[in-house]
């Protein structure tokens, strides 16, 4: 139970509507076992009142009158808890979901790098999902039926002692041992079925995003029979729940009964010493209406192995620390943003061997420098290290003359303005992909970056409003690519990192995205990452990596006249 605390702790936001929940829950309860109870003494005493002289004196009026008002008050009780206490379980999982992702991101890309997409939508949505059972199934059915069991017993202790506490008895030993025994029973299927739920998913997903492939290599039956597989599981768990939860019922309707039968014979020779008369019914009744108390509790806690198995994977994330924090004080620097890597040493948390080895660069401010190098030997580690993707095992990162470390993170994103390998489109409009890196760029201004990037066509038709991503207008990598660009045009930040900007481009693009960068990127920091060596001569300085470790270092022109390994690099094109 202790992975519950996380999120109990987010009750104390939403305590009203939920304890409202709770009292209109009581209420209701109270209005049933009120109606039957009454309704069962009513009838029994009307009928015995009519074959006597009592007719004549008997009161019809008030009886009814409750009747009546217990048979409203339960409808308008019902009615009421269930929007009270639904209206306050959204919120709480409002709240959870934006809790969860609170504590995700700044895991991103670190601690979360070996989840898949899936499975962390799973997370936030089925995982999170499951946590209503907390109140609705768990906190409010026991509390609500703790109450109610106390109200019936004191009911029924005001009329025959016994019998109230006979009674209150038998239902605080259901109360109890019902839930220990249930989620006993479910609490392996429940780990199961959240697991499975998982892996449907996950198998789901990697089908659907697959798919051209897969029916290409001749791998898409395979993928649809693993979807087949993880649903049978998901079903078999299902089918046992609903097994066990009927039999729950059917057994609490037999100790129910049982019950009846023992209350019946108790009461038989009357209640409270008094002759039999039709305060035996109202025991009856009273006997009758309490599983309504234990109907809710009865299969509930078979979910609770679900819901602690989602807790746990919640917590998985929710208790981790990020590899990376930032400060929240601003760093003091000297606004001219240099870059400094020093003797700076790294490898990824998943693995021993260095992807860059006691690595020192200078790069002055306003500097444009292009890394050139082959794929893998750790160019684009060095602008994620300079992004703090992840903190360096070794060495020192500085920028403007200040240790990133001390950067917080909103003014490190201002500073730096990235084009990256991978560019990611959002589900929405154009207008919308463009104002994430300016939000208070006119369209005149999203109008004119677009054209300068070549993408005047999109303007076409819809214009900014075009929406792209899932459902909407696909986009090629170049296009996709110029869209990162014309973000980096309007973001405008001091400090420029382009990660093979024009890889994916055409020769006529890419000329015109390299003029682009020697007009609109003027008096800026640029960091030029390409194992294409066009255009390089228009760099001030060069560096060439290999194995994570500096080969060379200097102009165009220089490197050329050592006639070293940028010279044969040159050579083969």
């Amino acid at each position: 139970m202790r992975d519950l605390i996380p999120y109990l702790k987010l009750y104390k936001k939403h305590w009203f509507g939920l304890s409202l929940g709770m009292l209109l829950a009581f209420l209701t309860l109270f209005a049933s076992i009120g109606l039957l109870t009454l309704s069962g003494w009513f009838l029994s005493a009307a009928a015995i009142a009519g074959l006597t002289i009592a007719r004549e004196t008997f009161n019809y009026m008030l009886p009814g009158a409750f009747v009546r008002g217990f048979a409203m008050g339960r409808t308008a009780g019902r009615w009421g808890e269930r929007v009270v206490s639904h209206n306050a379980t959204f919120k709480l999982l409002t709240d959870l979901r934006i809790f969860f992702f609170s504590k995700l991101a700044p895991l991103i890309p670190g601690r979360v790098s070996n989840l898949r997409d899936a499975d962390l939508l799973n997370r936030l949505v089925a995982d999170i999902g499951a946590m209503d059972h907390v109140y609705l199934r768990l906190i409010s059915p026991m509390i609500v039926g703790t109450l109610g069991i106390l109200g019936l017993t004191a009911l029924l202790c005001w009329f025959d002692q016994d019998l109230g506490l006979t009674l209150g008895a038998i239902l605080l030993v259901l109360l109890i041992s019902w839930p220990v025994l249930f989620y006993k029973l479910g609490k392996r299927n429940g780990g199961e079925l959240t697991q499975n739920k998982a892996d449907l998913r996950i198998a789901t997903l990697d089908w659907l995003q697959g798919y051209s492939e897969l029916t290409l290599f001749g791998a898409e039956e395979r993928y649809r029979n693993a979807i087949s597989s993880a649903q049978e599981r998901l079903l078999k768990n299902q089918m046992f729940n609903a097994h066990f939860a009927g039999l729950a019922q059917a057994l609490l309707l037999l100790a129910n009964g049982w019950t009846l039968v023992l209350m019946l014979w108790l009461a038989a020779d009357g209640v409270g010493s008094n002759m039999p008369d039709p305060m035996i019914a109202l025991v009856i009744f009273a006997t009758m209406a309490s599983v309504e108390m234990l109907m809710p509790i009865a299969g509930a806690f078979q979910h609770l192995g679900q819901t602690l198995t989602s807790a746990r994977r919640l917590n998985e994330i929710i208790l981790s620390e990020p590899d990376v924090t930032f400060p929240q004080e601003k760093a003091a620097h000297n606004g001219e943003f240099s870059i400094e890597y020093s003797n700076v040493s790294f490898h990824y948390p998943d693995g021993d061997t260095d992807v860059l080895k006691k690595v020192s660069l200078n790069i002055p401010a306003k500097h444009r420098i292009a890394i050139v190098g082959q794929t893998g030997s750790g160019k684009s580690t060095l602008l994620q290290l300079l992004n703090r993707y992840w903190n360096v095992q070794q060495g020192e990162i500085k920028l403007a003359g200040q240790p990133i470390q001390a950067w917080n993170e909103s003014q490190l994103r201002q500073a730096i303005s990235v084009v990256s390998q991978r560019v990611d489109i959002l589900n929405g409009s154009l207008r919308d992909n463009l104002l994430m890196a300016r939000p208070d760029a006119e369209d005149c201004v999203l109008n004119d970056t677009l054209e300068k990037v070549g993408l005047a066509k999109l303007l076409e038709d819809q214009g900014l409003n075009t929406w792209l991503g899932d459902g909407g207008r696909q986009l090629s990598g170049g296009e996709k690519r110029r869209i990162g660009i014309a973000r980096a045009m309007l973001h405008n930040a001091p400090v420029l990192l382009l990660d093979e900007p024009t890889e994916g481009l055409d020769k006529q693009t890419e000329q015109q995205i390299m003029k682009l960068f020697e007009t609109h990127f003027v008096d800026k920091t640029v960091v030029f990452i390409t194992h294409r060596l066009v255009d390089l001569d228009k760099m001030d300085s060069i560096c060439l990596i290999e194995q994570g470790e500096i080969v060379e270092h200097g102009s165009h022109q220089e490197l050329l006249q050592e006639k070293g390994r940028y010279y044969e690099l040159n050579q083969t094109l």
